[in-house]
């Protein structure tokens, strides 16, 4: 069973899926965002194709920690999407993710064109690894403790 990671945005959603294992996480193509009753119908198609077990959704927070209007709307889709795949969704503190993802890319030498059709994908993996990462430290503790960073 595998974990969904998904960047959350108005026009776009990244998104990332973890091996078998739960050690790796890799990008998928960055959706294009519809209507709600759409996106959460095309996310159930992911959940079930790739038999994913829980979904992780990157929260914004404000450099402070707290919550502002765009976590809230996505507080708001993570609960929607819940109800509608019927499995877990945490959330996930996402604080400079699309900053990491660019520069990440800025690296690599792409044209602007080639980084932004990438940045969304690249936020996701970010967003699910940063989980994986803190799943697998817990569980190396032997912690009975759930790993939500933000539920």
């Amino acid at each position: 069973m595998r974990i969904l990671g998904i960047d959350y945005g108005h026009r776009h959603l990244g998104m990332a899926l973890s091996d078998d294992e739960k050690i790796l996480a890799s990008p998928l193509p960055v959706y294009s965002r519809r209507n709600l009753d759409v996106d959460l119908a095309f996310l159930l198609g992911i959940v079930k194709e790739n038999e994913v077990e829980r979904a992780v959704v990157g929260l914004p927070r404000n450099m402070n920690g707290s919550i502002g209007k765009m976590a809230k709307e996505v507080l708001s889709f993570a609960d929607k999407l819940q109800r509608k795949i019927n499995i877990p969704v945490s959330t996930f503190d996402e604080r400079m993710t699309t900053i990491e993802a660019e520069r990440v890319l800025v690296e690599t030498n792409l044209s602007r064109k080639r980084r932004k059709g990438l940045r969304d994908s690249i936020a996701a993996v970010l967003i699910l690894q940063g989980y994986l990462d803190r799943l697998g430290t817990e569980k190396d503790q032997e912690s009975p403790k759930t790993v939500m960073s933000d539920e």
